[in-house]
C-alpha cells in the first residue's frame, strides 16, 4: 500500500487525524553470495531490497501498545508492564520481543497504536521477520529518545533485533538479516564480518543487468535437523584440520591452498570433506565477488554465483529439486549470466543477474519451464537495492 493509503487506513482503525502520524520502515534483504559460512567465521555479502515493512505509528498516551496489520484481521494489545507475557502469540510476538528486550536494556517503551504493512513475502528467505524487528526497533528507539531516554545507532538496532529473535522468539538466527535490514544503502551491498561486525559498502553497479529474485514457492518448514547436522559436520572438520593448522580458529581462516594441502585428513569420514570444501571455497568466492564488482567485471560476478550454487548443491546439499530447477532454467536463458539459491536453502529464493531489457522474457521462460517440471509456478520480483531502516 502507498503511504497515503496506509495513513487513511490507520485513521479508519484508530481514529483521530493524520497530523501526528509517523511512518517507520525497514528493508528485506538478499544475500548476494556467501551461504552457510556465517557460522564458520566467514564474511557475507547482503543487500537491502525495495521489498519492505512499513509501520504507521502514533503515541497514544497509555501503557498499551495496540497492533494490527493490513494482512491480519485481529488487533493485538500489549501491556508495556508485562511484555514478557506474549511469547505464544500467533502474530505480534516479534513486536513484543523487540519491545521487551529494549525495555530490559533501559529504553523507555511508550504506549502507541501501530499498523504494519509489508511487501516482503513471508517464508521466502528474504527476511520478512528481520524487517519487522528492525522497523519496530527504530520506532521504539525514536520514541524513547523523544522521552529523553537513550539514543541508538543503526548497528545497535540490528543487534537488539537479533537479540530479541534469539532470546524472546527462540530462533537461533545470526546477525546478517537484521544488519542488512538496518544498515542497507541504496545501490550498495555490504561485506559483513559476522564475528566482529566490521563492514564495508561495495557499489552494486550491474550496468546493463538487473537482479531478479525468484521464489520457488515450495511449502517449506525449517530444516532445523539438516541445519544442525551441517553445523556438526563443519565443526568436526575444523577440529580435524586444526591438528595440522593449530593457529586456525574457524574454517573461514583456511585458504583454498591450505585446504587442498590438508584435506586428505578428512577422507573416509562421511561427507565432512565436502562440507568443509564448500565453506573454504565459498569464503574465497565472496572476496572474489567483491573484487569483480569493484572492477566492473559483471560476467565474472555472475559466474561466481553459478559456482556458489553448484557447491551448495553438490558439496553442501542444501538446495533441493525446486531451487535446482529454477537456477537450471535461469542459466539456460540467453541473457542470464549467473543464478544461485540464496538463504538457508531447502526452498525459498534464487537470485539471478539478467540483461535488463530481457527481464520480462526471462521470467516467462523460466516460469513456464519450472511449472512444467515442478507442477506449480514460481513468483518473481524485479528488485532494486535500497536504504535500510528509516523514518519516512
Amino acid at each position: 500500500m502507498e503511504i497515503s493509503q496506509l495513513k487513511k487506513k490507520f485513521v479508519e482503525i484508530y481514529g483521530g487525524d493524520e497530523s501526528d502520524i509517523r511512518v517507520f520502515s525497514a528493508a528485506g534483504r538478499v544475500n548476494l553470495i556467501g551461504e552457510h559460512i556465517d557460522y564458520c567465521g566467514g564474511k557475507v555479502f547482503p543487500a537491502a531490497l525495495n521489498l519492505r515493512t512499513a509501520i504507521v505509528a502514533r503515541k497514544n498516551g497509555s501503557d498499551k501498545i495496540r497492533l494490527t496489520a493490513t494482512t491480519v484481521d485481529d488487533k493485538v494489545t500489549l501491556d508495556i508492564n508485562t511484555l514478557d507475557a506474549y511469547k505464544d502469540l500467533k502474530w505480534g510476538d516479534y513486536q513484543a520481543g523487540v519491545a521487551y528486550v529494549m525495555q530490559q536494556k533501559g529504553y523507555k517503551i511508550v504506549g502507541c497504536d501501530l499498523l504494519y504493512d509489508t511487501t516482503v513475502p513471508f517464508g521466502s528467505g528474504l527476511s520478512s521477520s528481520a524487517s519487522i524487528e528492525v522497523a519496530t526497533a527504530m520506532l521504539f528507539s525514536t520514541f524513547s529518545k523523544e522521552e529523553g531516554v537513550k539514543d541508538v545507532d543503526l548497528v545497535q538496532l540490528a543487534v537488539l533485533s537479533q537479540l530479541s529473535e534469539n532470546t524472546y522468539n527462540g530462533v537461533n538466527c545470526g546477525i546478517m538479516d537484521q544488519f542488512a535490514s538496518s544498515l542497507g544503502k541504496k545501490d550498495m551491498a555490504i561485506l559483513l564480518d559476522c564475528k566482529t561486525l566490521d563492514y564495508k559498502y561495495t557499489p552494486l553497479k550491474l550496468g546493463d543487468y538487473s537482479m531478479v529474485i525468484a521464489n520457488c514457492n515450495k511449502k517449506r518448514s525449517l530444516q532445523d535437523s539438516k541445519y544442525n547436522e551441517r553445523r556438526g559436520e563443519v565443526e568436526e572438520a575444523l577440529a580435524i584440520l586444526q591438528t595440522a593448522l593449530p593457529s586456525v580458529t574457524c574454517l573461514a581462516e583456511i585458504t583454498p591452498e591450505q585446504f587442498d594441502k590438508n584435506c586428505h585428513l578428512l577422507e573416509g569420514k562421511g561427507r565432512i570433506l565436502d562440507r568443509a570444501k564448500h565453506v573454504v571455497y565459498e569464503c574465497d568466492r565472496v572476496l572474489k565477488s567483491v573484487k569483480a564488482l569493484e572492477e566492473g567485471k559483471i560476467e565474472e560476478f555472475g559466474e561466481l554465483l553459478n559456482q556458489s550454487h553448484y557447491s551448495l548443491r553438490d558439496l553442501y546439499e542444501v538446495t533441493g529439486k525446486e531451487l535446482d530447477a529454477l537456477t537450471k532454467y535461469s542459466r539456460a536463458f540467453d541473457g542470464c549470466i549467473g543464478s544461485r539459491m540464496t538463504g538457508a536453502g531447502f526452498g525459498g529464493c534464487t537470485i539471478s543477474i539478467v540483461k535488463s531489457d530481457k527481464v520480462d522474457e526471462f521470467i516467462k521462460y523460466v516460469n513456464e519451464n519450472y511449472a512444467k517440471e515442478i507442477g506449480y509456478e514460481a513468483s518473481f520480483y524485479k528488485t532494486s537495492v535500497e536504504n535500510g531502516a528509516q523514518e519516512i
